[in-house]
């Protein structure tokens, strides 16, 4: 069975739409945006908790996915595409990360480089790549600035495979779940893909609070 979904592809992709790459390029899809995502700091802005856990829901029977679209496909796209990914990510970072970071004027990239370097120094190399899995932007940032900060390179590509994978097959699974125990669920796709989107966002909110409440303890002691 092709990873192309065999429904034809409309004029129009919405990238940051889950349903609309689903529907347009099938499995193939998850594993260029997951790619991109994770290894191309370009890839910042794409919808990648929402990706995972949308194609998962539209696998379970009874809904109304893009013809041809498989649990067993999802899962080795996803897999595939996070993990090549990361490492990708991770050589670039090695061969100039920091200078590509100080040359984008992007501020949501340059915030999430500092969560990530925040990461590193708080938790450790293994936490934080596993962690960073989690949080949008920081998981773009992070692997270049691996390869940059000079994390060991047996010791990314270990943790990176524990998270990439724990990360993609955890979405996809409960999408697939959901979709499996609610008829029709995929008739609320947008509402259910809403609360996903925003859940994903909790960390990053998480992490961006917690170095201001830190610094407000700090100022009232003083």
């Amino acid at each position: 069975m092709s990873f192309f979904s065999s429904a034809s592809v409309p004029q129009a992709v919405n990238l940051l739409d889950a349903g609309s790459l689903l529907g347009a390029f099938g499995a193939l899809g998850i594993a260029v945006v997951l790619f991109a995502e994770t290894g191309l700091l370009v890839g910042f802005f794409l919808p990648g908790d929402s990706l995972l856990f949308t194609a998962g829901l539209l696998c379970a029977p009874g809904t109304h996915g893009p013809v041809g679209l498989s649990l067993p496909q999802v899962l080795l796209a996803a897999v595939t595409g996070a993990l090549l990914g990361a490492q990708t990510g991770y050589g670039i970072g090695r061969r100039g990360g920091r200078f590509l970071l100080a040359r984008s004027r992007t501020r949501r990239l340059h915030e999430g480089a500092a969560r990530a370097e925040e990461l590193l120094g708080r938790y450790g190399h293994a936490r934080a790549i596993v962690l960073a899995r989690f949080v949008p932007v920081v998981r773009t940032v992070l692997n270049p600035l691996a390869g940059a900060l000079g994390v060991p390179a047996r010791v990314f590509l270990v943790w990176q495979i524990v998270g990439g994978t724990v990360w993609t097959v955890g979405l996809v699974l409960a999408g697939y779940g959901l979709g499996s125990s609610i008829p029709d669920v995929d008739r609320y796709l947008l509402p259910i893909v809403a609360v996903v989107v925003a859940a994903s966002l909790v960390p990053l909110a998480v992490e961006l609070l917690r170095p201001r409440g830190r610094r407000t303890v700090e100022g009232d002691n003083n």
